[in-house]
Order: C-alpha cells, then sequence, then structure tokens
C-alpha cells in the first residue's frame, strides 16, 4: 500500500494542504493517527490509497454541484446499503443541473441574438452593452 503525508494526499487530489484539513473537520475525510518509527502518537499522519479515492470523490461530487452535506452524506451511503436514498440526491442534483443548463442555454441563445443584432449594423449603439444596462426588453 501507497502511503503519503498530507501534501502528498493533497497534491494527489488537485488541493491546497489547508483543503484537506479543512474536509478533515467537516468529517468528510478521516484525520489518520500520527505515525512514527517508533510507534504511533508523536511522527507525521499517512494517507492512504482510501484517502485519495475520497478526496477525488469529494472534489468530484463538488463539481457536479453537490454541497458539502450532501457529500457528507453520500459518503455514509457508500458504506451502507441505502440505495434508494443514494438514487434520491443523484435525481435531486440532476434535476438542478438540468434548470441551470437550461438558463444558460436560454442566456447563450439571447446573448448570440444580441451579438447578431449588433454585427448587422456598422453604427450606433451595439445592443448588447444597452442590454446588459437594462435599456433593452
Amino acid at each position: 500500500m501507497s502511503v503519503r503525508t498530507i501534501a502528498g494526499l493533497a497534491r494527489e487530489g488537485g488541493v491546497g494542504v489547508e483543503t484537506v484539513r479543512f474536509y478533515q473537520r467537516r468529517g468528510l475525510l478521516p484525520t489518520p493517527d500520527r505515525w512514527s518509527r517508533d510507534g504511533a502518537g508523536a511522527g507525521v499522519r499517512r494517507y492512504g490509497e482510501e484517502d485519495v479515492r475520497r478526496l477525488k470523490f469529494i472534489r468530484s461530487a463538488q463539481a457536479a454541484g453537490f454541497t458539502l452535506e450532501q457529500i457528507k452524506e453520500l459518503l455514509s451511503l457508500d458504506a451502507g446499503e441505502d440505495r434508494a436514498r443514494a438514487r434520491v440526491l443523484a435525481a435531486e442534483r440532476l434535476e438542478a443541473l438540468d434548470r441551470t443548463i437550461a438558463d444558460l442555454e436560454a442566456a447563450r441563445a439571447a446573448l448570440r441574438r444580441l451579438a447578431n443584432a449588433c454585427a448587422s449594423k456598422d453604427s450606433g449603439p451595439c445592443p448588447i452593452i444597452a442590454a446588459f444596462q437594462g435599456e433593452m426588453a
């Protein structure tokens, strides 16, 4: 088993050391005991592959828009058998993402219309600027 320090864990997870510590304080990542050649208690904390996997999951779940509380719940569900609850959380997140995507697509279409309107004339004010200033309906 490959072990690493907190700095190595952070590097592999694409975060900073303080982010790892923050996740530990929030209960998302375990805080391992200190290890030294003389025994536990005085040395450096060591992290394994499971810690890397968990950290990468946290980052992926955040990228998908899950809150830290939802991620904590998903992590606890991963250790159990409550697939129904995991499906509910995923479905709720999918619905929220679908709404966000629809809003972004509408904004893109409106911006495209404004850009085309701006390109259609060589003089006068560009409707993009007016639209963002609230002057255009």
